[in-house]
Formats: C-alpha cells, structure tokens, sequence
C-alpha cells in the first residue's frame, strides 16, 4: 500500500467551526483493492453527507466525507482503522479542541465504534453496523451511540448489532437502537429515515436546535425497548 492515500471531501461551515461530522464508508473484510470515487460503498454516503451539511453548516459544522486507501477491514493491519485515525488527526490539526461526531456504514460503522476513543468523540452513528460477537465496546465508553439497523438485512446481521449494544450500554453516556422496518443493507428503500435519524443525531449530540422528537423520546425508554425501537 506504499504511496496510496486515502481522501477526505470537506464541506465547510458557515462561519466559525464549532464541530466536525466525519462520515465513514462501509466496505469488506479483506481486500487490497483501491477505494475509488465511484466505488457503491462510498458513493452511497455521499447524499448522507450532503443532506448532513445542509442540516448543520448554519450552526458552524463542518462534515468529511473519508474515502480509505483500500476496501478491505485488513486484520491485523486495520487498514480502515488506520485511515480513520488519519483523518481525524486531520481535525484536529486544523479545527483544535472541536468536538467530532462520527456516522459510519456498515465496515464505517464498525470503524466508528473502534476509533470512537478519540479524545474528541462526542458520540458515534453506526448504520447497520458490522459489529461480530467480539467486537469491543469500551471505545465507546462516555460517547453518545445510535445504531440503525435494517430488519431486512442481510449483509450485516441486525442480531450482533443487538448484542454490541446490549454490551455498550454499561459503557456508553447513552445508547439508542433503531430497527428500520422493511430496509436491507443498502439504506435505499426507506433513505429519508436514515438521513433523519443521523442529522437528528448529530444535532442532538451537539447540543443544537431543532430537536427531533423520535429521537428525543429513544433516550428516555428502558433499556430492553431503546435497543429494540421500530421505526
């Protein structure tokens, strides 16, 4: 992988920066092969990023979209890990102190979930995250996390999302899960849920306007419902 970078897309704030959304691209397992603009699993994060940046430029939040080097997860390399860990490096060198809210997809999710240890992660969107049984949670622990999940889904399991939160939720400042009725793996059929319940999220976690009422109630259900919330 020598001379390959991976590529950030910046859509600035309006004004002065007050916080920072990274948005993360699902992927595979394995694999060398270069993550190119065009790639489904890059493209398809790009309208949550646009619809993200129209939702928070106004309150001074930046969003970036990161493109990896590579597709693959890459144990025990953690390619995707590494390439996350450089871009918000990247944050921090040109926005110190910023808060950061991270939303991934699938693979994204499951390096959102690992890398949310920054120092700067204020909380973490996973959608329909790929989180095996082993999966740690303790990079989570005081950090915000959502998860949504497709009922429908079959390339990552809606079960092992379950029992990572079941597990995060000790850890975690406060931890909702979503099950989005009907929806697969690609966050197509039902895309207007999706994008709501990440700008809500971020908004929410950001402490800014407006509050979304969806989201609003999942924080204050027991436990044993806010991991199983229908939508």
């Amino acid at each position: 992988m020598s001379g390959r970078q991976a590529a950030v897309t910046i859509r600035r704030a309006r004004g002065p920066v007050r916080a920072v959304v990274l948005v993360l691209h699902g992927g595979a397992e394995h694999g060398s092969a270069v993550v190119r603009p065009w790639r489904l699993a890059y493209l398809r994060m790009v309208p949550i990023a646009k619809s993200l940046h129209r939702a928070v430029a106004r309150h001074g939040v930046e969003v970036r979209l990161l493109r990896n080097r590579v597709r693959g997860w890459n144990e025990p390399g953690l390619d995707a890990v590494r390439d996350a860990r450089w871009a918000l490096e990247g944050i921090h060198t040109d926005h110190p102190g910023v808060p950061v809210v991270l939303v991934g997809h699938s693979m994204g999710g499951r390096v959102a979930l690992r890398v949310a240890d920054d120092p700067a992660v204020a909380g973490v969107c996973a959608l329909a995250p790929w989180t095996p049984r082993d999966e740690p949670v303790a990079a989570v622990r005081d950090r915000a996390v959502l998860i949504a999940h497709g009922t429908k889904d079959l390339i990552t399991s809606p079960a092992d999302s379950y029992t990572f939160g079941s597990r995060a939720e000790t850890a975690a400042s406060r931890i909702a899960r979503f099950e989005v009725t009907d929806e697969g793996h690609a966050m197509v059929r039902r895309a207007p849920v999706w994008t709501r319940l990440v700008c809500a999220f971020t908004l929410d976690t950001l402490g800014l306007p407006p509050s979304d009422g969806t989201l609003t109630a999942a924080w204050t259900r027991p436990v044993a419902e806010r991991l199983r919330i229908p939508l």
